[in-house]
Order: structure tokens, then sequence, then C-alpha cells
């Protein structure tokens, strides 16, 4: 985070598109990924150079083109030039930090949103921001490339020329990349859920002071999610109200469904946070009643040697005359006394269920 409000100071004073890389930088060079396709033909190739992505086929050809990776500003320029992407798009593509939206130019459309997984070995949330033009036959995906993607299962329906990707124009593409996007949320939400069930498990057993790390752990990592997840119902709302016309009426059923998926998410969101913070007070309940139970005894344990100090101080005074110094069972007494009182005030706390 705090490298990323660096590179945002880097803007300071600047003209607004002004063309400033915001995030981590993508180690090798820019790919870029080109699918073509129609309810007859599919081609896939990479570009050779970027004077390819001049050519632009009519409809019904549909072309998909993935860029991986922001380092490159050449590549965003002539993507701009080349589609007619308002600068401010640019500037939005490159500032990662962006809060997902929905952005209607009249010739495109723009989108962007979070792509999300968890790392099973770190437990880290893995962040990745995704940002696509959609056109009248046309649609392009910027990503960060920093952890790959999740779009192999769209490539995969591509290849099925029954699918009805095949048989549509690029907007039920962009749903489809939407969709699989919010599916993966389900995927971490999951997973998430079996660790906060573990903790849940380590909570009541035997808590310690790496399980409230724990909790704390998993409460940031649900602001991070709630903070991504969040803006996601207002921009699916916004695509599926038609204000485009570049969203077909046989697309809006389809993004519905993809509300109710966001609306989904979002409660389970919101039902995982309630329960952490559910945990935290048991949490802090549980430190307090071990305290008090700790505390009982000492209390029970002073209450009891109380009366036999008393009895020890007073014969331990050193007066001369005192009886019980001649007496031959004195001492024998004095412990049988200590022990009767003792006893006598164990079955008592005992009987008002004090033990």
């Amino acid at each position: 985070m705090s490298a990323l409000n660096k590179n945002r100071s880097k803007k300071t004073g600047l003209a607004p598109g002004a063309l400033i890389h915001i995030g981590r930088p993508k180690p090798g060079s820019t790919g870029i990924d080109v699918v073509e396709y129609d309810d007859a033909h599919l081609e896939k190739r990479q570009l050779a150079s970027l004077a390819e992505c001049l050519v632009r086929k009519p409809m019904p050809v549909v072309t998909w083109i993935n860029v991986d990776g922001l380092g490159d500003l050449e590549v965003l320029q002539h993507f701009g030039s080349c589609y007619g992407i308002h600068p401010l798009v640019l500037e939005d593509i490159l500032a990662t930090d962006q809060r997902p939206k929905a952005a209607d130019y009249g010739d495109y459309l723009y989108v962007v949103l979070k792509m999300i997984a968890l790392d099973d070995k770190t437990g880290e949330i893995k962040s990745e921001q995704v940002s696509m033009v959609l056109g009248e036959n046309y649609l392009i995906s910027f990503q960060e490339g920093l952890e790959g993607d999740v779009f192999e299962q769209v490539r995969v329906r591509l290849n099925n020329d029954k699918a009805r990707l095949r048989l549509t124009g690029p907007d039920l593409l962009l749903h489809a990349l939407l969709d699989v996007i919010v599916d993966h949320y389900f995927l971490v939400l999951e997973k998430l859920a079996e660790r906060i069930e573990d903790v849940e498990d380590e909570l009541i057993e035997n808590p310690t002071t790496r399980t409230v790390h724990a909790i704390y752990q998993l409460k940031r990592q649900m602001l991070f999610l709630h903070k991504a997840v969040w803006p996601l119902r207002e921009l699916v709302s916004g695509l599926q109200r038609r204000d485009s016309q570049l969203i077909r009426d046989t697309t809006v059923i389809y993004l519905r469904d993809l509300y109710d998926h966001a609306v989904q998410v979002l409660d389970t969101l919101e039902t995982l946070r309630e329960m952490l913070s559910g945990m935290l007070d048991i949490y802090l309940s549980s430190v307090s009643n071990r305290l008090n139970e700790v505390m009982k005894v000492l209390t029970i344990i002073a209450t009891i040697f109380m009366p036999l100090s008393f009895i020890v101080g007073l014969y331990g005074m050193n007066f001369k005359y005192m009886q019980v110094y001649d007496w031959r069972f004195g001492y024998p007494a004095v412990l049988l006394l200590s022990a009767v009182i003792a006893g006598g005030m164990l079955l008592y706390f005992k009987k008002k269920r004090w033990l």
C-alpha cells in the first residue's frame, strides 16, 4: 500500500490524462493475445507488431484482444489511438487502484474491477485490476499480468463452435469474463470460510494470542474484499439497465443472473465479517472468563488461609506467660483446628457452588 501511494504521488500536478503506471511492474515484456471468432471460425494468435490491431474486421466477426502487462506505455498509447480510447480512460487503466465501475463513452464501454485469488501457501489474497473496453465488434481486456488470469474457462468455451459465445456479439463475451471473475470470488470466500471455521474451533478449544492474530488478519482480508466487491453490484446494475446500445437485449438476462451472483457474494462476505466480529468478542470473553477463574481460585485460597494465618499469628506471639506453651497436645491441637477450619470452608464453598 505504501508503494502504491508513492506511485500515486508521482501524478501530483500533472494534467488529466497523463499516462503513469501506478502499481507493481510485471516482469518481462507485455503480451498481446488476439482471438477472432464467429459462429463458424475461430482464430487465435499473438501480435507480432502493434500495427496488427489496426485490422478491424466487420461484424459478425468478434475480436477479443487481451493485453497482459501495463508497463509498456507505448502499447497503451497505440491502442488508445487505434480504437479511439479517451486519454482519461487510458489513465484509469494504468491507475491500478481504481474502484470497480462502468462508464459509457458512446462508442465504447469502459469496465474495471478486481480479479482476486487466494494463495494456498501463504494465505494472502492476491488482487489484480482488470480493465475492459467494449466496442461494437471488439473487446479489449487489460491486465496487470502479475498472477495470471481466470479466463482460461472462457477460452475453452470459445473452442466449442456450438457455444452461445460463438453465436453472439462481444457483449456476451464481456458477461462471460465478468462472470468467471465473480465465480472466483466464491472460491476465495469458500477458502476463507474454511479458515474461519478452523480458527473458530481453535478459539473454543484453546485460544491463544496466535488465535487473535489470525482473527485480525482475516478481518483485514475481509475489509479488502469488501472494498473490492461492494461496488460490483452497482457496476452490474448499471450494465443491465441497458443505458448503452452496446448491450443487447439478449444479454440483459445474463447480466441479471450476474447481478444475483454479485449480491450472493456480498451476502456471504457480510456473513463472514459478522462471524469474525463475533469471534473476536468470544475471544475477549474467553480471556475475561479465564482471568475470572484464576482470580476466583486465588480468592478462595486467600480466604481459606486468612483464619489459618490468624491462628498461626496468635500462637506465634512470644509472650512469656502463655498457657499453651506448656500443654503437651497444643501443637497437634492447632494443626487439627486448622485442618477442620480449612475443610469446613471447602465444604461450604462447594455447597455454594463456588468450586
